[in-house]
């Protein structure tokens, strides 16, 4: 069966993307830690990180760093923080959270996010990447 993002990338459920290209996606998390927590996520369904193929880990990882750059804009946080924790769904994906401070990193304060609100912070956070000059973020 399809991981829960791979039914998310073929449009099976819902998502708020941010970023697409032919390898891949990013999109906010239904349940974020903090306001612009979002997920890198190759397209190709692999189970562990380390198992991703070299060229695929460069892109996921340059996806993620441009990314950022849009959070920064948009949130204005201290630092991006990024995590692979790999528990919770079975296809490799990057954490992208808005920090202040080493407890932000905290999933216990995770929360069920509402659609409205993370379809407007996709958008803002398109908008800040488009304005970047990202096409790949146009995809909302």
């Amino acid at each position: 069966m399809a991981s829960v993002f791979t039914q998310i990338m073929n449009g099976d459920l819902p998502g708020h993307f941010i970023w697409r290209d032919d390898k891949v996606v990013a999109i906010m998390t239904i349940s974020p830690i903090k306001p612009g927590h979002c997920l890198v996520i190759p397209v190709e369904e692999i189970n562990h990180w380390d198992e991703v193929p070299e060229d695929l880990s460069a892109h996921l990882m340059h996806v993620a760093q441009r990314v950022a750059k849009g959070l920064k804009t948009v949130y204005n946080p201290k630092r991006v923080g990024v995590m692979v924790a790999g528990l919770e769904v079975p296809h490799t994906h990057i954490h992208l959270i808005p920090v202040e401070e080493l407890s932000d990193f905290d999933f216990s304060k995770q929360r069920p996010a509402e659609a409205e609100e993370l379809a407007r912070e996709a958008a803002r956070v398109r908008a800040a990447l488009v304005d970047a000059g990202y096409r790949e973020a146009d995809c909302g």
